[in-house]
């Protein structure tokens, strides 16, 4: 990674930026005028083409003018710190590189995207789907109509990315052609908000979005594209090299206001904290409510509001008491105290010795094996159908706890249900790890490469690991290793679907049947937990039918974005400020 680094480093190549250098000295080509104020609204907010401004201060007052909720970006400037000196409490200089790709130097790579369809966005589906993809990489979500306005328009050009064999949306990028927008005389173009699934198993997603928007405005005569990229955006930067971009001396400001705080306060006692904890600490200080870090490598911390303070480990909390932290601890006690309440479980019995073990193999055909206590999958084996495999998954288990448990393997869909307050708040389908063949790179390579991706999508949260389990799974397929996996061929290299093994979350809270939201609200009433994620088996979420397996005292709410759970459990704690944040927002 630090070769990464040092090359976003490098020094500008100003001999190959003449037209660059034309506009920093405030000249545009002979007999081109440039239009003046120039501002495009991008849906999600206001790209502000700061060089077309001759006023500063005219260019601050528009910057002042931002809509809440909404991100603006004023690119190009000239002179950044005269205007930072304009108003420097309402707004900050961008931490973002600016890069260019030199459109008459491209190559394309022929190679790339065979498995995806890129187009123009087609249906109101779309334009949900795309803010979908947005919310889950933590950006600014885009006014829905403003997309559906967008898909015949030449200035704006919203693109998304199809999974060929499934036909899931899977990547968006949005074009801007300077050329429509303002007759640019130095006829650009840039590329924004580039933004690929976090679940998606396809490579390259991102690359081919990048090589089909330059084409687009390479075939449509555009000179060059731009963009701006995090400093810190390793993986992206890494990318845009790849594809031929070279960093350019252009500069940005934005406004301070909530969503861009974390770029100009500073790096703060929390920043350390977990996508899990994060997602709770950023909602609990968006209401003025105070977060105390108690202790940053365990991810304790404490919000204080109103002479009321709670102390949180991620979503567990002083809300929960000891007792209902056992009953889901235990995964024996959790089916038992279910089961005698009427709701549908596995069979489950105590592992003992390789013969009874056996016997319960036998009388089952296919079993589920795990430690009685443990979380993040830990000594967990789905699906084990032979006595060795069972030996060998049951010495796993005991390496994670010395009480394990076998159950009887269940067909269906891995569904985690979320319940706030003994309220069903979200759900979401969990897949186990999956890898799609190149036809160039073997088994171990790309689950290398997919376990690289998930980790940058879930901030390291997310890794299959290299270990007995996934060499199980890969054999069980006929598979091994070092095979190389034809292309397009999807191979699943885990059968649990936990997130923290390489598994992906797909939200389907919308989708699920009314009798498996009442069974998780009974569920959760009947452990007396006020916060839970229940793992249900159902052969259809839309269907009555399902058995629950787990209960999860501190499920990670930050997977299930963007349905409101950490709204909720902020207004579990402190209600009074749920009512406050309304009318704010009014």
């Amino acid at each position: 990674m630090a070769q990464i680094k040092n090359r976003a480093e490098h020094r500008f190549d100003r001999a190959n930026l003449p037209s660059l250098r034309n506009w920093m000295q405030g000249e545009t080509p002979r007999h081109a005028q440039l239009p003046s104020n120039v501002v495009l609204d991008c849906g999600w907010g206001r790209l502000i083409f700061a060089h077309t401004f001759s006023d500063q201060r005219e260019l601050v007052r528009t910057i002042l003018k931002e809509s809440p909720g909404r991100r603006d970006i004023a690119f190009y400037l000239r002179d950044p710190h005269v205007v930072l000196a304009m108003a420097p409490q309402e707004i900050f200089m961008d931490p973002s590189h600016a890069y260019r790709l030199w459109l008459d130097r491209y190559q394309p790579d022929p190679s790339l995207g065979k498995q995806i369809l890129i187009r123009r966005i087609q249906t109101r589906e779309d334009c949900r789907r795309m803010n979908a993809i947005y919310a889950g990489r933590g950006m600014v979500v885009a006014n829905e109509d403003f997309l559906w306005k967008q898909r015949h328009a030449k200035s704006v050009i919203p693109l998304v990315a199809e999974d060929l064999s499934s036909r899931e949306m899977v990547g968006t990028v949005m074009g801007i052609d300077h050329g429509k927008v303002f007759n640019d005389p130095e006829n650009g173009s840039s590329l924004w908000c580039l933004a690929v699934e976090p679940q998606c198993p396809l490579p390259g997603v991102g690359e081919a979005l990048v090589r089909y928007l330059a084409e687009y405005f390479q075939v449509r005569g555009r000179s060059y594209m731009d963009l701006s990229v995090m400093h810190d955006n390793e993986q992206a930067i890494a990318l845009y090299e790849k594809v031929g971009f070279q960093r350019i001396p252009v500069f940005s400001v934005k406004h301070k206001n909530a969503i861009n705080e974390p770029l100009f306060v500073g790096e703060q006692p929390q920043a350390n904290m977990n996508p899990y904890a994060m997602i709770i600490i950023r909602e609990a200080q968006r209401r003025g409510i105070n977060v105390e870090v108690l202790d940053e490598q365990s991810g304790h911390f404490q919000l204080v509001f109103g002479g009321r303070t709670i102390a949180c480990l991620e979503s567990l909390s002083e809300m929960t008491s000891a007792v209902a932290f056992c009953r889901c601890d235990d995964k024996s006690l959790t089916l038992r105290l279910l089961k005698r309440a009427g709701l549908r479980v596995p069979e489950q019995v105590a592992a003992a010795d390789d013969e009874q073990n056996s016997g319960f193999l036998k009388r089952h055909g296919r079993v589920v094996v795990k430690p009685v206590r443990g979380e993040q999958g830990r000594g967990i084996s789905v699906d084990v159908r032979e006595p060795r495999e069972l030996k060998t998954a049951v010495e796993m288990a005991r390496d994670v706890c010395d009480l394990v448990v076998l159950e009887s393997f269940v067909e269906g869909e891995d569904l985690r249900m979320i319940v706030i307050d003994y309220k069903f708040v979200a759900a979401a389908v969990r897949r186990p790890a999956q890898v799609v063949g190149t036809g160039e790179h073997t088994i171990e390579r790309l689950i290398a490469k997919q376990s690289r991706r998930r980790s940058a999508a879930t901030g390291g949260e997310s890794r299959i690991p290299m270990d007995a389990e996934t060499e199980r799974c890969v054999s069980m397929s006929g598979w091994k290793m070092q095979d190389i996996l034809p292309a397009g061929e999807v191979l699943v290299v885990r059968k649990t679907a936990n997130l923290h093994t390489g598994g992906t979350i797909h939200d389907v809270t919308d989708q699920v049947h009314s009798e498996l939201i009442q069974a998780a609200e009974q569920a959760a009433g009947v452990l007396n937990i006020p916060v839970v994620g229940f793992d249900f088996l159902v052969p259809d979420v839309q269907g009555p039918d399902y058995v629950v397996i787990e209960a999860n005292e501190r499920p990670g709410l930050a997977n299930h974005e963007p349905q409101p759970t950490a709204e909720r459990f902020v207004d579990m704690l402190f209600p009074q400020t749920a009512a406050r944040k309304h009318r704010e927002e009014q």
